[in-house]
């Protein structure tokens, strides 16, 4: 994917974490309940009802899912989900704290 500075972050994770949770098969507990988990969190983050412990939680599920299936679907919903906070932490915290996106990001 290639994103400019206008787009959220946030709301790219959320809908990654969407599409992860659909496209679990539910067969390996890690991905069936991280998928989830991961879903709720940024979508409470997105929403802005996001709280300061959400960041360490994300990072929790992922690291209980990264290895821990049958297939590489769970590492591949990790993935993101850990290089955004990772990469993007200013963002993903302001969208906390201020319960909104950065200025220039989300018109449309």
């Amino acid at each position: 994917m290639v994103m400019d500075d206008t787009v959220c972050i946030v709301r790219v994770a959320c809908r990654l974490a969407e599409f992860f949770r659909e496209e679990s098969c539910g067969q390996c507990v890690p991905c069936r309940e991280g998928t989830a988990w991961l879903m709720k969190v940024w979508r409470r983050i997105e929403s802005g009802r996001g709280i300061p412990s959400d960041i360490p939680l994300i990072e929790s599920i992922c690291a209980g899912m990264a290895g821990m299936t049958i297939c590489a679907h769970a590492d591949a919903a990790a993935m993101p989900a850990r290089s955004i906070v990772t990469k993007f932490r200013d963002e993903v915290v302001h969208h906390i704290e201020k319960r909104s996106c950065l200025p220039q990001t989300c018109k449309g």
